[in-house]
């Protein structure tokens, strides 16, 4: 019986994709890679025409809508020798990003340490099994690996997440490992350098909005290529992503209803103004204090649209938007309240009386925002 997941890695989500183009790249690789830079790049911005494998044309989807000369330049800072840092706002995809990158060049995405202030040197590196360690010692059959010693010893991907989280001190412990590729285990008296395989490099993430939590080193930074990963601007690309993330959700829960790609855009809209602080008329706006990403975003279709499976209802309800939004909105400050009711009152007013349809609807379920 197959065993099903509430969100499988993206080296099984997409394992089609993976295979298709592991069979036809005739591009160079790194030591070490699944896929040539070319066919990594292909993977996450997508191919115009389908690939043939196995006798069947298999579509390569577009799965990073942003920057595609950032990706580029992703691709080619983990062929070499440094890191690579992502750096933005909440909820811009970094995390994804750093999945999509991890499973095309290493096979996998889930050689990961999540970034934590109780995040100690143990989980980064390898801890032991005490058992083990008290009938035989130090030995190599006692270590148990963790991430970091993982991607060394296997030539992948590690995966850092939220590095700024991490206390300072933890995060210096990878600066050596950086430099000289070799992780140091003095408990080992006779085999205590580990060398990293070809292909191990480390993929960190850091929210701008940490910034100042546990700050990197200068030392640390230097061991890193910065490249940040900024908020889609683009309505469409938003909507786009909007209808990309909420069908996947809903086909893995088995939600059987279509999005309303209206519905969408009226979402995507909305996030757009009040991240960007003016409507597309000109109307200024007070921009929340809150994460405004395009994943907040997602989130709040999804919610709506589960209300509307669960609860038998036929279309979803923007009153039912409205509350999710609310709730999206203000969750950190009740200001956030106020500023998101102000744009109701004026920007999403005004659309309901020029445009009507769903902007009138939208607007008439003002009064659910408490």
């Amino acid at each position: 019986m197959e065993q099903k997941l509430i969100k499988p890695p993206v080296e099984i989500r997409y394992a089609d994709e993976l295979e298709a183009l592991a069979a036809n790249d005739a591009g160079r690789k790194p030591e070490n890679w699944k896929l040539s830079p070319k066919a990594v790049r292909t993977f996450i911005l997508g191919s115009p025409k389908p690939i043939e494998y196995n006798g069947r044309k298999i579509e390569i989807k577009k799965k990073f809508f942003g920057n595609d000369a950032l990706v580029e330049r992703c691709i080619i800072t983990l062929a070499g020798s440094r890191g690579l840092m992502l750096v933005g706002e909440p909820g811009t995809a970094k995390t994804m990003l750093s999945e999509f990158l991890s499973a095309a060049i290493s096979g996998t995405s889930t050689n990961t340490v999540q970034g934590t202030a109780g995040t100690t040197e143990d989980m980064i590196k390898y801890s032991w099994n005490y058992a083990l360690l008290l009938a035989k010692g130090p030995v190599k059959e006692a270590l148990v690996p963790s991430p970091l010693y993982v991607g060394m010893s296997k030539g992948i991907i590690t995966r850092f997440e939220e590095i700024t989280r991490t206390p300072a001190e933890i995060q210096d412990s990878l600066i050596s490992v950086m430099s000289d590729k070799v992780l140091n285990i003095p408990e080992l008296e006779n085999d205590g350098l580990l060398f990293a395989k070809p292909g191990f490099n480390i993929i960190g993430t850091a929210n701008i909005r940490d910034k100042g939590v546990n700050e990197m080193s200068s030392a640390l930074k230097r061991r890193f290529n910065f490249e940040t990963v900024d908020p889609v601007n683009d309505v469409r690309l938003e909507r786009q992503i909007i209808i990309n993330e909420v069908e996947q959700s809903a086909a893995a829960a088995k939600i059987d209803m279509p999005v309303d790609i209206d519905v969408a855009e009226l979402l995507a809209i909305t996030y757009h103004e009040l991240r960007e602080g003016i409507s597309e008329t000109g109307m200024k706006i007070d921009k929340p204090s809150a994460v405004m990403s395009t994943a907040e975003a997602v989130s709040v279709y999804y919610q709506t649209m589960s209300n509307a499976w669960y609860y038998d209802q036929t279309s979803l309800s923007l009153a039912e938007l409205a509350k999710n939004l609310n709730n999206a909105v203000c969750k950190d400050t009740k200001d956030d309240l106020e500023k998101l009711k102000s744009y109701f009152n004026t920007v999403v007013k005004f659309k309901a009386e020029k445009v009507g349809g769903l902007w009138k609807e939208f607007y008439a379920a003002r009064k659910y925002l408490k």
